[in-house]
């Protein structure tokens, strides 16, 4: 309903009342944090026609009273990603059409009561004048925000060992999936995989060792019924408008259930076979026994035969020939009696 990473995507988020909010933080080059997903600005700002040649720069390297010049919204009406301008309102709109490139600090008093959040970082090129301590601003600016330590998820495990050091209270996240032996060692707690990198023994493995999953992106309510029934924990979307409005786990048809009804639908349908071929009659119209006894006197059948049989009653020049291909078929094979030969010429056989 927003572009990603804007502020307005955070306020539709609140507005949703979601347990979190998932973010990707960078450093600008005079030492900003703010909030983009892609090592360049081409994707969601207007970077190529206010810095041309700076298009392909890494995002980092642009200090921020540039990027607070960009546009970070107009992409998102044009390419419509998720097929919903149609259905935004004028007011949501023209807010969208004028959203900024997002500070850290900003997202962070929209989102700080009541809300988790999930932190992934890009790392900076190494001529970045902070390669060295983005970390420690980046942590400063998320406590200076009043947010609680408990509600943030830190994903990246650059400079782990750090931040247990300064913010103890995070929640230590991987985004690779170990097994829980390894999770204790390393101090952390949760999770955040895709939706396919799981199987259901994983998830139960991890709920036995006290330890949750957020698996990501998951849109549809199919799936995140799936999910739920699982014993997930959380999933990321970019649809909470929509999965908030299922306050259960839709229906969904057990094994044992499915199995029965198509084993039951198998047997009704051999039944209806069977009861067809048992019970049908044949037509009166078709001499049957005389077509038999006929048919039977020819040693051998070709596709003159067949064809033939298939154009009785029909007087046609095809049928003429095929009746001379027939005759001659059958002097060649041995028929040596000119009774059969006739009863077949004058009956159409």
């Amino acid at each position: 309903l927003a572009p990603e990473n804007t502020l307005m995507s955070f306020q539709k988020a609140v507005e949703q009342k979601i347990y979190g909010v998932q973010a990707d933080v960078i450093l600008s080059y005079d030492g900003v944090p703010f909030l983009m997903h892609d090592r360049t600005l081409r994707r969601t700002t207007n970077v190529e026609e206010l810095f041309p040649e700076r298009a392909y720069e890494h995002s980092s390297m642009f200090n921020w009273t540039d990027l607070e010049k960009l546009n970070a919204g107009e992409w998102f009406l044009q390419n419509d990603p998720f097929w919903t301008v149609g259905s935004l309102s004028r007011s949501d709109y023209l807010e969208a059409a004028n959203q900024s490139v997002c500070k850290l600090a900003d997202m962070l008093e929209v989102i700080k009561d009541n809300t988790s959040l999930i932190l992934n970082f890009q790392d900076l090129p190494p001529a970045h004048p902070y390669y060295s301590t983005y970390i420690n601003i980046t942590l400063e600016t998320i406590l200076a925000s009043g947010i609680q330590q408990q509600s943030v998820m830190w994903l990246p495990d650059t400079g782990r060992q750090l931040v247990r050091q300064i913010a103890p209270d995070f929640q230590q996240t991987s985004g690779l999936k170990l097994d829980t032996e390894r999770m204790r060692e390393k101090g952390i707690v949760k999770l955040n995989l895709r939706y396919t990198k799981v199987t259901n023994e994983d998830v139960r493995d991890y709920a036995m060792a006290n330890l949750s999953v957020n698996l990501y992106t998951v849109n549809e309510p199919w799936l995140y019924s799936i999910l739920w029934c699982a014993g997930v924990q959380s999933v990321t979307s970019d649809s909470s408008h929509i999965l908030r409005k299922v306050p259960f786990p839709i229906w969904l048809m057990p094994p044992e259930e499915y199995h029965l009804i198509w084993i039951t639908s198998d047997l009704i349908s051999f039944i209806i076979i069977v009861g067809v071929f048992v019970f049908q009659k044949p037509s009166p119209d078709i001499p049957l026994l005389s077509c038999r006894w006929r048919l039977g006197s020819i040693r051998t059948y070709n596709p003159e035969q067949i064809m033939l049989s298939a154009a009785v009653r029909r007087s046609s020049r095809d049928v003429k020939i095929m009746k001379e291909k027939l005759i001659f078929s059958e002097i060649n094979n041995g028929v040596e009696t000119t009774d059969e030969l006739s009863l077949c010429s004058e009956n159409g056989y």
